[in-house]
């Protein structure tokens, strides 16, 4: 049989292939697993049809515990019914889920497998939810690509319905939920053919009916609860040999070789990984790479985690091995190990493999990425005689001294993968029209793709990273990108704050978005570290305007589709008149919705960013400039020492996008995530594109913009006729109106390394005192910001719970880290 080739991420290939065999969906949104549940909605509303003949009734709950109770009654009515969830969402549901389990009720939870909240809220990838689930009595079954997703979430239904036992899918949350990639899409005629039909009318007949009543959920008393809790037993016998039967149904059916545990390495490997999630495609691209230089390893991957069958995990496992480490994505502190490594120690004992030593390492928690550079170790870890044993990977342990060092290995990729990092500021757009540029390649070429996209946790107004990769090779690359052919910078003012042409290989491209046009320009703006490391790896370098091309058809400051036709351009990955008309087909249906001015926005600024993007001959001299660079740096006077501490040993590396350096030991004092009070006014972004710039003589001093600013960073500030007369040249103070007359004089000052530039102020301001202009004018305040800032308290002269008067009082929550 042949499926349809459509590019998608894991969400949506989850909610694909769970549609078909749903007729209730009972959901409540929570990151990273919403989109399963709006791609759920969407189709109904389509009005596509189950394998029932059915649209699904999709039904939004006001908690995940009411979503799980909706779930567990609608099963007990006799309708087949799923829930998308993770993290926390997927603990409260737990109770519910003893119950599903308990009863025997055929269903599926899909989880994108989200960090539990400890010390600190995370809503990145791991799997401390999941095994936290582990005993409520579900299946659990593991996909560790979106392909998997697509084929394993299929088995998972197949198998709940005819073993009974209720399935719990998950996949890693962002990693593989968000991942963009060329899959093959199930016909719903094949997964018809599959399931036992048989299995549903007797789910159907034994669902609570008044037609043929039973009595179901009692109470028991010791005389009876053990004996009936140990009878569930031969369905949880049964549902590992059915779940085999399915995976191998669906291997003959379309030409796979998915098994509970799929080894995959060399013949007579003698060290072995075993683990389970999108960390397998990071490790056999390793394998990969070490077995061509002649070692000896492998990968036992695990896709049926409960139940655990020791039986087929032995068999996996090459009689060559001499040492195997087991990879957990999860912490359990006071345990003697992780789940799956307790699991793999206990399926060891008394086997073949009774004698071999099994180590145990911990990854990726919260999403910390984790490269071949920080697998390779582990291997080499296996071929000491003392090897390191319950070890950490990618952090530096300088505490406890539990993680192994790092590989400088940097590219393991396939030959012929191309790889691009696009920069980005949340909101702007750059993650959307990247999402579109991975499809338009995949759906328009033969190409593999893979696209995965990087946010931090202020979202709107925070740093994206766009990582996309393409080839004629299968992309099994479940990391970051930190070797690239093609690096982009969509704002302007990142360029001296992050360390981006330094990802790219010899000879690679970078694309600059800024106001600088020529080479005079740039040589004046540039930081030396960007000049001199393109004129020493023989970087090709172009620069566009897009912000000015933006402002210009009227798109203000969303750049990402004039960006995106830059891409297409220096890339010809499809060539130019095809991929200009492709991104216009993606520009209408993005932005359809929105009307046809902003679609027609959009096809002008594809077709201007196509034919402005130029290139800057880098001279020569570059390479010969000194490391150092002026800082640019703007500087704020810490008297806390405890704050002082926490600026330079973790908020300063984290807004530098090198918190993954950060070690253990600067921790130390707030391993209880208790964080020093003030750290948002220490950030200093300086990531807008454009700053408002106030005009005094049009000022009605009504304080509106303050007070719609969210950020608190444009407030009005009362002086006395002395600091006036202290003041920086050009502070621009003037006379107060109304109550504020002949008291004190008046300054509307913005704080514009803070400012996100959203333009709310600009907007609200009755009197058009406020223009929006590039953040290089507006940086001309941030002198004036620091006076301001630090004037004397004066007593508020107005009525503090008036618009105006609230403005003059302490904001309390201020800038964007807040």
């Amino acid at each position: 049989m042949s499926r349809k080739l459509k590019t998608m991420d894991g969400n949506t290939a989850a909610a694909t292939v769970s549609y078909a065999f749903t007729e209730v969906a009972a959901i409540y949104p929570i990151t990273p697993s919403s989109p399963m549940a709006e791609v759920t909605d969407q189709m109904a509303a389509k009005g596509v049809k189950n394998l029932f003949g059915q649209t699904v009734k999709v039904q939004e709950m006001e908690s995940e515990g009411g979503a799980a109770g909706a779930v567990h009654g609608s099963l007990s009515a006799g309708a087949l019914t799923t829930t998308y969830t993770a993290s926390q969402g997927l603990l409260l549901m737990i109770p519910n889920m003893y119950k599903i389990a308990g009863e025997l009720l055929p269903s599926v939870m899909h989880v994108s497998a989200r960090c539990v909240a400890s010390h600190a809220l995370n809503i990145f990838g791991d799997h401390s939810d999941v095994m936290a689930c582990r005993q409520t009595g579900y299946a659990m079954l593991c996909s560790n690509s979106v392909q998997e997703v697509m084929d394993l979430g299929a088995v998972a239904h197949l198998a709940t319905i005819k073993g009974r036992v209720p399935f719990l899918h998950f996949f890693d949350g962002f990693r593989t939920s968000h991942e963009v990639s060329k899959v093959e899409v199930w016909d719903y005629k094949d997964l018809a053919d599959m399931l036992d039909w048989d299995a549903v009318n007797a789910y159907r007949r034994r669902s609570l009916n008044p037609e043929h009543p039973v009595q179901r959920g009692s109470a028991q008393n010791p005389d009876m609860f053990f004996q009936a809790r140990e009878a569930c037993n031969p369905y949880y016998d049964n549902i590992v040999g059915i779940t085999e039967d399915y995976m191998n149904e669906v291997n003959k059916r379309i030409g796979t070789d998915y098994k509970l545990f799929n080894y995959y390495g060399a013949e007579d490997a003698e060290s072995v990984i075993v683990a389970m999630g999108s960390i397998c495609g990071t490790i056999e691209e390793t394998i990969d790479y070490l077995n061509a230089k002649g070692a000896k390893v492998g990968l036992v991957k695990v896709h049926l985690y409960r139940p655990f069958s020791a039986e087929h995990l032995i068999a996996a496992i090459p009689d060559t091995v001499k040492k195997i480490t087991v990879l957990d994505r999860t912490k359990e502190p006071g345990s003697l190990g992780e789940p799956l490594y307790l699991d793999v120690v206990a399926a060891l004992k008394g086997s073949k493999f009774t004698d071999v030593p099994v180590y145990a390492g911990r990854f990726g928690l919260g999403s910390k990425d984790t490269t071949p550079s920080h697998i390779i170790p582990v291997y080499e870890n296996m071929d000491k005689e003392e090897p390191q044993d319950h070890f950490t990977l990618a952090i530096n342990d300088d505490v406890t001294h539990h993680s192994l060092p790092v590989s400088d290995v940097k590219d393991t990729a396939p030959a012929g993968t191309y790889s691009c990092k696009f920069w980005g500021l949340g909101s702007d757009g750059t993650v959307g029209a990247n999402k579109n540029s991975i499809k338009i390649i995949g759906d328009n070429t033969d190409m593999k793709v893979q696209g995965y996209f990087s946010y931090d946790s202020k979202k709107s107004g925070g740093i994206t990273v766009s990582h996309l990769r393409f080839g004629d090779q299968p992309i099994k690359s479940a990391y970051l990108i930190n070797s690239a052919d093609f690096v982009a910078c969509h704002n302007q003012s990142y360029i001296d704050k992050y360390a981006m042409v330094q990802d790219l290989k010899d000879g690679g491209t970078f694309l600059l978005n800024c106001e600088w046009e020529t080479l005079e320009e740039l040589d004046k703006n540039l930081p030396n570290s960007v000049k001199k490391y393109m004129a020493q790896h023989g970087i090709k370098f172009y620069v566009i305007d897009a912000s000015k091309i933006a402002r210009g058809v009227g798109l203000g400051n969303r750049v990402s589709t004039i960006l995106q036709s830059a891409f297409f351009k220096l890339t010809q990955i499809i060539p130019g008149d095809k991929a200009l008309q492709l991104m216009k087909d993606a520009a209408t249906r993005s932005f359809s919705r929105k009307g046809e001015d902003i679609v027609r926005m959009n096809h002008e600024g594809i077709e201007q960013g196509f034919n402005a993007v130029h290139e800057i001959e880098v001279p020569a001299a570059w390479a010969d400039l000194p490391d150092t660079d002026a800082s640019s740096a703007f500087q704020v006077e810490i008297t806390d020492p405890a704050l002082k501490k926490f600026e330079q040993d973790i908020l300063t590396p984290a807004n530098l996008q090198k918190g993954d350096d950060i070690p253990v030991s600067a921790f130390s004092g707030v391993e209880d995530g208790t964080f020093p009070l003030g750290s948002s006014a220490l950030e200093k972004r300086g990531v807008a594109p454009f700053n408002p710039v106030w005009d005094p003589t049009k000022c009605i001093q009504c304080n509106q913009c303050s007070y719609v600013c969210p950020h608190a960073t444009i407030r009005p500030f009362l002086l006395t006729d002395e600091e006036v007369k202290a003041a920086p040249e050009g502070f621009g103070a003037v006379a107060g109106k109304a109550q504020i007359k002949d008291k004190f004089q008046y300054k509307m000052q913005l704080s514009p390394l803070d400012c996100l530039g959203c333009g709310s102020c600009a907007q609200i301001c009755p009197a058009k005192a406020l223009t929006m202009v590039p953040l290089d004018q507006g940086m001309k305040e941030a002198d004036n910001w620091t006076y301001a800032i630090g004037l004397a308290k004066k007593e508020n002269p107005m009525d503090k719970y008036s618009v105006k008067g609230s403005q003059f009082e302490q904001p309390l929550f201020e800038f964007s880290g807040a």
